[in-house]
């Protein structure tokens, strides 16, 4: 019988996909696609949203789940100490790419700036909000998750984790393996 199926399903193991483990370990493809899939995503839905806010609180949640939810796949291969440079070089990338996609979209005549469409002029500030909001979003991000994972390790609620992050001068260059499985 071939080992995809197994005779008992204590056998089956939910192994996490290569690809996607090599894809957040890299920064500038995590962040640039992160910034890619979340201008469009803007323009999809300001264009399509014909004035709903139901419609509008949705794709801000998908779009916030999307955002932090990329971050942190990015940040959980490090250690929390190069955090506090990885997250803001993560939002600065991460912009760089919607606003390379928004300058496709406004050649294109597809990025809605309020009811119109945008045009090159309005690029510039279209980039620092968005940078603004990247920044803050992800720092803050960051810190939480940060503080949530020192309180874990040291109140005991998950004792098979160190108490204490691992050093970064040793390891700065390779992620750190949680030894999490399922």
């Amino acid at each position: 019988m071939s080992h995809f199926f197994p005779r008992q399903s204590v056998e089956w193991r939910l192994e996490e996909p290569a690809a996607f483990r090599r894809l957040s370990l890299s920064i500038i493809e995590m962040a640039l696609l992160t910034g890619i899939v979340l201008r469009v995503l803007r323009a999809l839905t300001f264009t399509m949203g014909r004035a709903s806010w139901l419609f509008y609180g949705a794709a801000f949640l998908v779009w916030t789940a999307i955002l932090l939810g990329m971050t942190t796949a990015y940040l959980a291969n490090w250690t929390i100490r190069s955090w506090l440079w990885r997250a803001p070089l993560f939002a600065l990338i991460e912009t760089a790419g919607e606003m390379g996609t928004s300058l496709v979209l406004i050649a294109m005549r597809r990025e809605p700036e309020g009811t119109v469409r945008a045009e090159f002029h309005d690029w510039p500030s279209m980039a620092l909000r968005a940078l603004l909001q990247s920044e803050l979003s992800i720092c803050v991000w960051a810190a939480l998750l940060a503080c949530v994972i020192i309180f874990v390790r040291r109140s005991g609620m998950a004792p098979q984790v160190e108490g204490e992050p691992v050093d970064d001068e040793a390891v700065d260059h390779e992620p750190v393996d949680h030894g999490v499985t399922s």
